[in-house]
């Protein structure tokens, strides 16, 4: 009976063993389990108009506060174009922008915020509309950041932002407030490593066929002999 006594103790005392073994890896398992998923979203225009400023102070401006302190009348709540404002408002490292049209002075303001605040900004556009009345590329360049652009008979027709090389921005929306306001568009927010290194290989290709250096409208230096 003593010795049925002794076994049964070894038996819990190995058992309590294995389960402060497995302990560290049960709390391991749980904790990868609460991480943060991947980012999902889909946002949805034509976009309610409601009041930004809160979200575009540049630094050193007073903030503006989410009600009174601002002075405009128009609503101050969430919006898709507030939702695609945050997103791009969040690096803190890199952009890369591939656009077709961009017009919208609230979506040029962020950017040149995140220029201002030390994120490097690259932007690929379209020759065409680059220069229409209202763009932003002029006020982007002007700023210092760097723009370049097809010079071939077809549309660079993509839509789509590289926020830190970890979140893409895609969809059918033209970055215009006519498109924003207006039009059934879509925005497509992820957080997915492969969806992002294809597009990122996209626009590298394209920054690099792009290259200033290889417009043939420049005028050629003569060889000297």
């Amino acid at each position: 009976m003593r010795q049925l006594s002794w076994r049964m103790v070894a038996s819990a005392v190995v058992g309590l063993t294995v389960a402060l073994e497995a302990v560290p890896w049960l709390l391991g398992w749980l904790q990868v389990g609460r991480q943060r998923r991947p980012r999902r979203d889909v946002l949805f225009f034509p976009s309610q108009v409601t009041c930004t400023e809160a979200l575009l102070q540049a630094p050193g401006e007073a903030p503006a506060g989410p009600t009174g302190d601002c002075p405009c009348n128009l609503p101050h709540s969430e919006s898709s174009l507030s939702h695609l404002l945050r997103a791009l408002l969040a690096a803190r490292v890199s952009l890369e922008l591939c656009l077709f049209a961009f017009s919208n002075p609230q979506l040029g303001r962020a950017v040149r915020l995140l220029h201002q605040r030390g994120v490097r900004v690259r932007i690929i556009t379209d020759c065409d509309y680059m220069a229409l009345n209202g763009s932003q590329i002029g006020l982007l360049r002007k700023a210092g950041i760097q723009v370049w652009h097809d010079q071939d008979l077809g549309y660079m027709h993509h839509k789509f932002a590289i926020v830190d090389k970890k979140v893409l921005i895609t969809g059918s929306l033209n970055w215009t407030t006519q498109a924003i306001q207006n039009n059934r568009e879509n925005v497509l927010i992820m957080e997915d490593s492969e969806y992002v290194r294809l597009f990122l290989e996209e626009f590298e290709r394209i920054w690099e066929e792009f290259n200033p250096a290889k417009y043939s409208f420049f005028p050629q230096k003569k060889q000297i002999c």
